[in-house]
């Protein structure tokens, strides 16, 4: 049952995904993808989108039943770009792919109704290509990662119990999102490129309207940013992905009601590899859910002016917007760690690489995907919490997952540190928690996550874990008042000389 119910939530990811972009690392530093995925990147995995369309539809006749042309208004204005009205109808064959002139009516078209619905202008036009699947996959794998940024992101998936030490963290995040992309928007290049599997490339709105809206965003208000954490981009990302996801819900409503729109038929495309990380992809998920309710709740208080208002203060982590009522207030406690007692673990400082920081914060987002893998994994039949904590079935259509679990309320800071002796790797991961409480409980689910991946508790309080399990090593977990400090090493007696408890 374990992995049937796996496929089947995997299945719900890729069909309700956005556009989350790959890059590693950008747990500290360039507006890059996975570290929680960015949003854009810089090297060539900028902003995949997952947004599975449904039949092909081609469009002839006006949507409102009249043949009347509106004529174009004296100025531009929203609702109308490059001559034409968000609710015209085209004339356009999607089934052998698109000409030139076709794909300028149908984005200039789909730009009016973007502008409609969230109620802002565009500034400039947005140029749009597309790229086949494995022109996408080659260009996703050809960035270029240092020995230290390869080896402290590897540290910091295997910290979180998600990639174990003998896989490269990199190739696990660019498989589980290299099938199910369909688009993304490069704010580098101020372009939007659509990933197609058709021999011809079609194009569906509901790509189309997702990645526009990200174009419009960073005209309006520049998404690039300097996040340079996990959870910071985890923050930001939901602004960015929830604003998105609702303004293509409501498009996709009307195209359900009075638009005439172009879809597409997906039903031979690729929808995820069997081989794709379902517990990596939880947590790359977290924008898109978690997202969409924060932004509804913006809009709540103020309408679309509240959301705009936000850009200007983004999220600062996970934490304000799982909890909204504390944004935006919030802010992240500072952690510091102390060196290590002995002199034989060097630092691993990806910030050697590229510009960032050389310590790792995860947060919330991501402690609750490694708490809610011991649910997808057939590892073994144990799990943290089960299946029915994981989904709220009265808010699927938008906010289908459940970060909000046992161990992740009350996170108020953190700071992972990664080191290497003789080729082997170690870690010191601290956080902070609003108070005792919070600390105890994360603590206990954290000690649930160590024992299903195999661990056993030593005579020292410690844990080993299993060599035959992906994660075989040893593990401590010091509570201390608000603040619970989980260490790694090879052996057990290697922990001390990582972190004098």
């Amino acid at each position: 049952m374990r992995r049937e119910f796996g496929a089947v939530c995997f299945a719900v990811l890729l069909l309700l995904a956005g556009c989350q972009g790959l890059g590693v690392g950008a747990d500290e530093g360039t507006p890059t993808g996975t570290d929680e995925t960015l949003t854009v990147t810089e090297n060539g995995t900028e902003r995949p989108t997952n947004s599975t369309e449904l039949e092909l539809q081609t469009e002839s006749g006006p949507s409102d039943g009249s043949s009347t042309v509106r004529p174009d208004p004296e100025s531009d204005r929203v609702g109308w770009e490059n001559g034409y009205w968000h609710n015209d109808s085209l004339d356009v064959d999607n089934s052998d792919g698109l000409n030139d002139t076709e794909l300028s009516a149908v984005v200039n078209r789909s730009m009016a109704r973007v502008e409609y619905v969230r109620g802002l202008e565009f500034e400039e036009d947005v140029p749009v290509t597309t790229i086949s699947r494995a022109e996408y996959r080659n260009q996703s794998g050809n960035g270029s990662y240092g020995d230290a940024l390869q080896t402290f992101d590897n540290a910091k998936f295997e910290a979180l119990f998600l990639i174990g030490e003998n896989d490269s963290s990199v190739e696990t995040q660019e498989r589980t999102l290299g099938d199910s992309v369909q688009g993304y928007y490069s704010p580098s290049q101020d372009e939007i490129v659509i990933v197609t599997d058709s021999e011809t490339p079609e194009i569906g709105e509901k790509t189309l309207s997702h990645e526009l809206v990200h174009a419009l965003q960073d005209q309006q208000f520049g998404i690039d940013g300097n996040a340079s954490t996990r959870d910071a981009i985890q923050g930001r990302n939901a602004l960015i992905e929830g604003d998105a996801r609702t303004v293509e819900t409501e498009y996709m409503d009307h195209c359900e009601s009075n638009w005439s729109c172009i879809k597409v038929d997906q039903s031979g495309a690729s929808s995820g590899s069997s081989d794709a990380h379902i517990g990596v992809f939880y947590m790359l998920y977290f924008p898109y859910s978690d997202g969409t309710s924060f932004v509804a709740d913006l809009r709540d208080q103020g309408g679309w002016d509240a959301v705009n208002d936000a850009y200007d203060d983004v999220p600062d982590g996970a934490r304000e917007v799982t909890t909204p009522t504390d944004y935006p207030e919030w802010e992240a406690r500072e952690v510091t760690l102390p060196a290590p007692p002995s002199d034989d673990w060097e630092r691993v400082r990806p910030s050697a690489d590229r510009d960032r920081p050389d310590y790792a914060t995860v947060g919330p987002s991501a402690i609750a995907a490694a708490i809610a893998y011991t649910v997808f994994d057939d590892y073994n039949d144990s799990s943290v919490v089960n299946r029915f904590d994981l989904a709220d079935s009265d808010t699927v259509a938008t906010d289908p997952y459940n970060y909000d679990l046992p161990g992740t309320s009350g996170w108020d800071g953190g700071r992972m540190q990664v080191y290497t002796n003789d080729g082997e790797t170690g870690y010191v991961w601290r956080t902070a928690w609003t108070d005792d409480a919070a600390a105890e409980q994360f603590a206990t689910s954290w000690e649930r996550v160590i024992r299903h991946w195999g661990g056993e508790r030593t005579a020292d309080g410690n844990w080993v874990i299993a060599e035959e399990s992906p994660f075989g090593d040893a593990v401590a977990v010091h509570v201390e008042g608000d603040t619970v400090t989980v260490v790694n090493a090879p052996t057990e007696a290697e922990l001390t000389e990582l972190y004098d408890a």
